[in-house]
């Protein structure tokens, strides 16, 4: 017999791996964008949005689509033992994850709309290559990265159209005062 493990327990494999990755990747994601700013700060409210500028309640929904289909795709590449380029392509979605959790925290956080667009531009060439990696480990976990990969790229031109419509918003901290008129 030249199989090393049967299609049982490669789908359970699958499932183990599925039951830790799905939840830490959208535990870290929910994390991510509470503890790195909000859009409901008054520095972001203050901003001129950009035409293309979707309802807010979409990012929540979208988001957390995203985290859970990102959570999959990890967990078809670790399921897939002995598969070409498996450790490079764990460590490459670690690395643009990182890269991912760390704009929040930089855009609404630091409000650094220029800092955010180049952090999202690296992260747009991180997920492509992270997309080819799994791609060679398995086919459907890169497959279920293109739509993560179509929302990033849209949300690196409405961080340029931001930087666009507000440069002198960039870098500019609240100082949290409030200012009280009288009449």
């Amino acid at each position: 017999m030249n199989v090393i493990a049967s299609r049982s327990q490669l789908r359970a494999s699958f499932v183990r791996w599925a039951l830790v990755t799905v939840p830490a990747v959208l535990l870290l994601g929910l994390l991510a964008g509470r503890l790195g700013g909000s859009a409901d700060s008054a520095w972001f409210q203050s901003l001129v949005r950009p035409d293309i500028f979707p309802p807010p309640m979409w990012f929540g929904i979208v988001w957390s689509i995203l985290y859970v289909m990102l959570g999959f795709a990890l967990a078809l590449v670790c399921s897939a033992w002995g598969a070409r380029g498996r450790t490079a392509a764990i460590v490459m979605f670690l690395v643009q994850l990182a890269v991912n959790l760390a704009w929040s925290p930089i855009f609404f956080g630091q409000h650094q709309i220029t800092g955010g667009l180049i952090l999202i531009a690296v992260l747009d060439v991180l997920v492509i290559v992270t997309a080819v990696m799994f791609w060679r480990a398995r086919k459907l976990a890169a497959v279920l990265m293109l739509p993560y990969l179509a929302w990033i790229l849209f949300a690196t031109v409405l961080n340029y159209e931001f930087l666009r419509l507000n440069p002198d918003a960039d870098g500019v901290q609240s100082s949290g005062a409030v200012q009280r008129m009288e009449f």
